[in-house]
């Protein structure tokens, strides 16, 4: 075997790694709000998992079969062309944005419960508004810093999650779960799609499970089994760990925390583990945090070194930071944090949630009609075609369901930010259609 060879991941190396990537700070808000539907929430988290499963396997086939860079936007070139990459680029940012505030929220829900403080709407607006900052202007000094600290904290998710998942098991009872299947006696349909954004919320990220596809041995086998597996991986982990919570405690004082893993841990062990747990998270929040604040400010960096958006977002200094697109990104997260306040905690990070889950479907839906063109243009084995495209049907359906469930709201807002894209790419991208134009009439 030769070095190079031996230095490639494998099947199980990919597969872990998959896992890992998705599993973030996501998911530590998720039980409350499950919570409020019932633990029939457990047949969305069901759905999801296939969904999200066919759309990791398709995103596999385009990562393996695409001859173009920029991951999502590539794809979406094959079919749409640059206007099309545009706006699969200018959705998947906006939804990392919008991903930023809903985190920020995760951050204020635990450490309000940790320091035993009570805030109101406007105080929660503002906490949250508070710490995008704060973490945005840390990022001032460079990447150097973020990396070590991201790769630390988020321990404080993976421990307390796959420990409850677990250990969790040993408090669980049965009566307790069953209680509270449905406890709001909603429709079979309602209360699916009711938690169906939440759950696909927890998988956002399953886009780059195939971004190390060339340092793994036998790609085309290899990829697609690892990122299944890792998808699966992860889904189990999340239905375990929500789940056995619903069997611990009262549906209804799960519903009604701000730290639902924090809460369960104290209602296990004591205060103290709870506390401990809630800290955890709660730093694990930041530390997801301010990487997402400084990987959102170099995607807005490279598209504007692809024209595709103004220039200063592309402006750098010394330590390579790009310290305006990052103001300009925090100021619009502030828009958006003062916009969706609400009454409580959970209704905001709900509201902000959906309407991330919305703008990142734009770039799948993109990507998945992509994939055919992809298929020909590579010369793939029409036996093997037929079986991706049904694979990629299933996640285009997926998908129109996840956009559905999400609800007016997001749909309106979602929609309103999309076709503001389409103005925005009028102007800032014109040279570029031109250049495109000119070359295919020569």
């Amino acid at each position: 075997m030769s070095d190079t060879s031996s230095k490639k991941m494998g099947v199980v190396q990919l597969t872990i790694i998959t896992a890992v990537n998705m599993m973030g700070s996501g998911i530590i808000m998720l039980p409350a709000k499950l919570a409020t539907v019932g633990t029939i929430s457990v047949l969305s988290w069901l759905v999801t998992a296939v969904g999200s499963m066919c759309l990791a396997y398709c995103f596999a086939q385009c990562g393996m079969f695409s001859r173009k860079s920029g991951g999502m936007g590539g794809y979406s070139e094959y079919a749409f062309g640059r206007s099309g990459s545009f706006l699969c680029n200018y959705t998947y940012a906006f939804s990392l944005i919008i991903a930023n505030v809903a985190i920020a929220i995760s951050a204020v829900g635990y450490g309000t419960e940790f320091f035993g403080t009570q805030l109101s709407a406007l105080g929660v607006g503002l906490a949250t508004i508070a710490i995008l900052w704060i973490t945005g202007i840390l990022n001032f000094g460079g990447a150097s810093i973020t990396g070590k600290l991201g790769s630390i904290t988020i321990w404080g998710v993976l421990i307390p999650v796959f420990g409850i998942s677990i250990l969790g098991w040993f408090w669980f009872d049965a009566g307790t779960y069953v209680a509270a299947w449905n406890p709001h006696n909603l429709p079979f349909f309602e209360a699916v799609s009711t938690s169906i954004t939440l759950t696909l919320w927890a998988f956002l990220g399953l886009e780059s499970a195939c971004a190390n596809s060339d340092a793994v041995e036998n790609p085309e086998k290899n990829v697609p089994i690892a990122v299944l597996g890792g998808t699966l991986g992860a889904a189990i982990v999340y239905i375990a760990s929500t789940n056995v919570m619903s069997g611990i405690v009262p549906i209804e004082a799960l519903a009604a925390s701000n730290a639902p893993f924090g809460y369960v841990f104290a209602q296990m062990f004591n205060e103290t583990i709870g506390q401990i747990v809630m800290g955890l998270m709660c730093i694990a929040c930041l530390g997801s945090l301010l990487g997402w604040q400084f990987t959102t400010a170099q995607v807005l960096k490279s598209l504007a070194d692809e024209g595709y958006f103004p220039k200063i977002f592309a402006k750098v200094t010394k330590a390579n930071a790009p310290i305006a697109g990052m103001i300009i990104m925090m100021i619009i997260e502030t828009i958006i944090g003062f916009t969706t306040i609400s009454p409580s905690l959970m209704e905001q990070f709900n509201a902000i949630v959906e309407l991330a889950v919305v703008t990142n479907l734009v770039p799948y839906v993109l990507s998945m009609a992509a994939l055919p063109i992809i298929l020909h243009e590579a010369k793939v084995n029409k036996k093997k075609v037929g079986s991706i495209l049904f694979i990629n049907l299933l996640a285009v359906l997926y998908s129109f369901y996840a956009l559905y469930a999400c609800g007016e709201f997001a749909l309106a807002y979602g929609g309103l930010v999309t076709f503001l894209g389409w103005v925005f790419y009028g102007y800032i991208a014109y040279n570029n259609e031109v250049g495109t134009v000119s070359e295919s009439v020569s």
